[in-house]
């Protein structure tokens, strides 16, 4: 696997899950992410500051879903008080959000 230079807005087939995501599609997801509670902000970026390097287009895109919740079912979900729902949620998202969560439970008690 290798980081690409450039940006694909079409959509990406299923064995690209597993590439990293460029340069662009990261500046493009970070902006994405910026949200409107400090909370979920110091979650998010304590995840890209140890996952941005390998973050592939599966991650990208279960990082995608978790931004179209709002921020209060977002901070809910990272802070373990609900579990995703299946009908949304698929194995990607449950297994980033686990990531999110282990990385912000580390920042808070560093």
């Amino acid at each position: 696997m290798h980081r690409t230079t450039g940006d694909h807005d079409s959509p990406r087939p299923p064995e690209a899950a597993g590439e990293l995501v460029g340069v662009r599609a990261l500046s493009k997801l970070k902006w994405r992410c910026r949200r409107g509670l400090l909370e979920n902000d110091l979650f998010i970026a304590r995840f890209f500051e140890r996952h941005e390097a390998s973050l592939t287009h599966g991650q990208a895109q279960a990082l995608e879903t978790l931004m179209d919740l709002s921020d209060n079912d977002l901070l809910d979900l990272l802070l373990r008080r609900k579990e995703p729902e299946p009908a949304w949620a698929g194995a990607e998202v449950v297994e980033l959000l686990q990531l999110m969560r282990t990385d912000g439970a580390q920042s808070q008690s560093s």
